[in-house]
């Protein structure tokens, strides 16, 4: 997994604050929060971060003037955010050195594709040694995640094709990696909700996962169910006939 790092979220809505600090905290992030570029500057005064996620459209200082000031005294990494329709915005946060950008609203999966992505690159423009391999890709039985770009692949070249939210589910998955997860903070992380006691749809989204990325969803060998409480991804080596 990815070793501990510290993100500063730089927005004026206390909701996407939330939202993403809860999501990337849940990944093994540390992850605070500011209002506006005064509370950022404060925050990192006694807890430098490694990455700045910043949205450009805040009341006060703007977020183009907050990463010229960013980059100009760090090497530390940028990715605006953006609403849609702010183009011009977006290529003058690039071009003033932001290392990415996002537009708003946002897929959570997306945004931690993005964040992963420049951290390794902040890693390796600082010279610093590699990145543990599942730092970026992971085994999942026969198959190979690729933490940046989101993909499930085989070495033969097959590829799963998931949708968002069994990608949210697998991430979360990997996450608890041999733990058992319950029903319920299945529902919260990869959902984003509270869940129900008839609520099914996270044991649907199981079902859809391991059809397609079993050998026989009948007897499932990567995710299995953990009775009375949930599922566990097993990431043991493959079995030889797997």
């Amino acid at each position: 997994m990815i070793e501990s790092k510290h993100i500063l979220v730089v927005d004026d809505e206390p909701e996407l604050q939330q939202a993403v600090q809860e999501y990337l905290c849940l990944r093994g992030f540390r992850v605070s929060v500011a209002g506006n570029g005064k509370e950022m500057r404060a925050v990192l005064a006694t807890d430098p971060a490694n990455l700045v996620l910043l949205d450009l459209s805040m009341p006060g200082e703007n977020g183009i003037e907050l990463t010229r000031q960013l980059k100009s005294s760090s090497n530390i990494g940028v990715i605006i955010v953006t609403a849609h329709g702010e183009s011009e915005d977006r290529v003058l946060g690039l071009e003033t050195g932001a290392d990415d950008y996002i537009v708003k609203p946002f897929n959570f999966r997306e945004l931690l594709a993005r964040v992963n992505s420049v951290l390794r690159r902040i890693d390796g423009n600082n010279g610093g040694a590699e990145p543990e391999s599942d730092e970026i890709s992971v085994q999942v039985g026969d198959w190979i995640f690729e933490y940046a770009t989101g993909t499930l692949s085989k070495a033969d070249g097959a590829t799963a094709n998931l949708s968002a939210g069994e990608l949210d589910l697998l991430i979360t998955l990997l996450d608890n990696a041999n733990n058992p997860v319950s029903r319920d903070d299945l529902l919260k992380i990869s959902s984003h909700r509270e869940w129900g006691p008839f609520d099914r749809s996270i044991d649907v989204k199981i079902a859809r996962l391991r059809n397609k990325i079993e050998v026989d969803p009948s007897k499932p060998k990567i995710i299995k169910t953990v009775r009375s409480i949930g599922y566990l991804l097993n990431t043991s080596p493959p079995s030889s006939n797997g």
